[in-house]
């Protein structure tokens, strides 16, 4: 099967994230006696959890339906924080021997079929650290999620260039970056936004969420009671599969329900709100003009958000931007929002397999 001098696997696994581990158990466990390796852009493994450094970095999905079936997740905390995760893929990845299958500095840049080989071929980044620049196989398994990891979105705002302070991005956190006592402005309102602005707020002077249009946000207990009680009543991977199917079987129930019953499951979402907020809190700030789930819901665990903005540490603003200035953000309505450092949390860029370019029979494809 192997072409001269180009290294062969019967599989190819690209990114050594969550999905790019659990793919290699999968096949080592019941492909045994095929060939594999894992193919890592960058020189560690872990991939969101490990790009993503800003404050309180955490999972918006419960760890009983994100981890590992095989190696089940066991931390009391069922919305776990981004070290945590990390520390997990990592284990993972060393107790069952995969970390000594990745390749790192490995960057796929094009992936091409052919029919007449009945293999792909692979090439990779010119980067110095790889040996040979083309490997082959005979089944490729894309473990390289679906944003662009070199840069997130960022719109361009009039006046940013005047702007005295530090302007951000999540994705490009600066770990050195000093809020302590610092007026902070969070640009978003989506799952980074409502977990930066309560972690922020334990050090910052004041941090407001400036949002355009609100989210649906529901806060739910960080720890899950049923699986903390089961772990100490069944086997572990038989307490792990319970909880699984249980949070899945609840998921789809609140999301069905949602689509059937829109104006029921806002109400109740809306209560839970105000009973967090209490009566004289103005709801517009999280009251969405869309229905519940035409938007991903926004989940706050132990109500962290709303203990925030109760505390007098954070605030939600609703509004849009007429410009940066010297100080801060001048609204459209007129109002100016000081502040020392400018969060932009508006979103990832999407880019669908890694960036790489793909071949069939020397055709490209989208």
């Amino acid at each position: 099967m192997q072409t001269q001098n180009i290294p062969w696997y019967d599989v190819i696994i690209v990114g050594a994230g969550l999905s790019g581990i659990g793919a290699a158990y999968h096949i080592q466990s019941k492909c045994a006696g095929k060939s594999y390796t894992v193919l890592e852009a960058r020189s560690t493994l872990g991939g969101t959890w490990d790009l993503f450094k800003y404050p309180g970095i955490r999972s918006d999905s419960d760890m009983y339906t994100l981890g590992f079936s095989f190696n089940p997740w066991v931390n009391a905390k069922a919305i776990a924080d981004g070290p945590s995760i990390l520390q997990y893929i990592k284990d993972t990845a060393a107790k069952f021997g995969i970390d000594k299958k990745i390749q790192y500095n490995h960057k796929v840049v094009d992936a091409s079929w052919s029919d007449t080989d009945k293999r792909w071929t692979i090439t990779l980044a010119d980067n110095g650290l790889v040996a040979a620049p083309k490997i082959q196989c005979g089944f490729l398994f894309t473990c390289s999620g679906y944003y662009d990891y070199a840069s997130g979105y960022e719109p361009k705002f009039a006046g940013s260039e005047n702007f005295k302070g530090t302007i951000v991005h999540p994705q490009k956190w600066d770990t050195s970056l000093n809020y302590d006592n610092k007026k902070v402005v969070v640009i978003g309102s989506g799952a980074t936004a409502v977990t930066l602005v309560p972690e922020m707020a334990k050090r910052a002077q004041k941090v407001t969420m400036l949002q355009r249009s609100p989210t649906y946000v529901a806060t739910l207990p960080s720890e899950d009671v049923v699986a903390n009680f089961l772990k100490k009543v069944l086997p572990a991977k038989l307490a792990y599969s319970i909880t699984r199917w249980k949070n899945i079987l609840i998921a789809l129930a609140f999301y069905n329900a949602a689509r059937t019953w829109p104006q029921a499951i806002k109400k109740f979402i809306l209560k839970g709100v105000k009973k967090e907020m209490g009566d004289g809190y103005d709801m517009k700030h999280f009251d969405p003009k869309y229905n519940p789930w035409d938007q991903r819901l926004c989940v706050v665990p132990d109500a962290d958000l709303f203990k925030a903005i109760k505390s007098g540490s954070a605030e939600v603003v609703t509004d849009t931007i007429e410009k940066f200035t010297e100080r801060g953000i001048l609204l459209s309505s007129g109002k100016v929002l000081e502040a020392d450092i400018i969060v932009t949390a508006t979103g990832l860029k999407v880019q669908l397999l890694g960036g790489m370019t793909m071949h069939v029979n020397g055709q490209s494809v989208g």
